[in-house]
């Protein structure tokens, strides 16, 4: 009978809640990237700021550095949390080790702090020359950070992943035909395995920059930037119009293919640099993240239709002390005295 009587309120309570749902699928946040390798970059009181001030809702970090941790305390900011690679040994050896490491880092912060992710390790691959040393601690560590996190009652509020990259694919053209190799599937394999069963995402580093200048012949610039008119790959019933795209779904071709069918991406990172190269522009960099942030609040992939891609930028500062290419250096979207290199929306 009081349903009866409030059906005109008990409707509207439902428009307003699959309105709701709609804007969460369908206005996907952005995050950006918090990097710390310069010296000549803002405190992080002044950077948590700024992520307010231009409506950036989340953001990753990449060591659990105590004065970030402390200034965003409050500020509703989400964040992926990394462990470095270098500290996966002990915590994958040691799992008191995980337990101080979760008490310190999270279960300290987790009342006014919103970690979403913590990524145990970045980019590690049994194939990498710089990174394959950590292969056999992956895993390990991931289990020994999940059990602590359990413990600690926080499991449903912090997943636990790792960060990966395209290059984990092998045969990604078509992105239908993406795969993993003998040399990488038994070290990525048991990690599906455990995000499956711990109902956690893939993170992945999605870059068409480095795929587009690794392979000019047959990728052509408009593709990367999203900006090509028109279908550029069919591949089966499928039609690809960008780059981005065309990786992320080669990636999500390998998981199915890996018994990850159900397994859901997420973009750690993502970027255009603004200098050190030939195609390394402002103008290319700027028209990179303002298409991506566009495709991502509206779109979805060709393989995932009506599922949001939840993405972080890379970054928010150039770093002037960041090692390898001089691209590297420049991939910020904001230069140090905090000015925006671009003056784009990320709202």
């Amino acid at each position: 009978m009081t349903l009866t009587r409030n059906k005109p309120l008990v409707l509207v309570l439902l428009l307003v809640f699959a309105i709701m749902s709609y804007l969460t699928i369908g206005g996907q946040s952005i995050g950006v990237c918090y990097g710390g390798n310069g010296d000549n970059l803002p405190s992080p009181s002044d950077v948590i700021n700024l992520y307010k001030s231009n409506g950036i809702g989340s953001m990753r970090i990449y060591d659990p550095n105590p004065d970030t941790l402390q200034a965003l305390r409050g500020s509703g900011i989400e964040l992926i949390l990394d462990v470095p690679n270098p500290h996966l040994e002990s915590l994958a050896a040691d799992a008191s080790a995980a337990a101080t490491w979760v008490q310190d880092n999270l279960v300290n912060y987790a009342s006014d702090v919103s970690f979403r992710y913590i990524a145990v390790g970045n980019e590690v691959l049994p194939t990498s020359d710089s990174t394959a040393q950590y292969v056999d601690y992956v895993l390990p560590a991931m289990k020994n950070i999940q059990s602590a996190i359990r413990s600690a009652g926080l499991q449903d509020q912090i997943k636990v992943s790792t960060a990966t990259y395209s290059g984990v694919v092998s045969n990604s053209y078509p992105p239908s035909h993406g795969s993993f190799d003998d040399g990488v599937s038994s070290f990525i394999n048991p990690i599906i395995n455990f995000l499956v069963e711990n109902d956690s995402p893939l993170l992945a580093n999605i870059y068409p920059y480095f795929s587009y200048t690794g392979d000019k012949q047959n990728i052509q610039l408009p593709y990367a930037l999203f900006t090509a008119q028109g279908v550029q790959v069919q591949d089966e019933n499928l039609q690809y119009q960008n780059l981005f795209d065309a990786l992320l779904d080669a990636l999500y071709a390998a998981l199915e293919k890996a018994s990850g069918a159900n397994l859901r991406i997420v973009v750690s990172e993502s970027g255009w640099p603004s200098e050190g190269d030939t195609d390394a522009t402002v103008d290319n960099a700027k028209t990179y993240y303002t298409n991506l942030i566009n495709h991502v609040k509206e779109g979805s992939t060709p393989r995932r239709p009506g599922q949001a891609i939840e993405t972080y930028l890379f970054a928010m500062f150039d770093e002037n002390q960041k090692g390898g290419l001089e691209t590297e250096k420049h991939f910020g979207l904001f230069t140090p005295n905090q000015e925006s290199k671009y003056q784009i929306s990320f709202s």
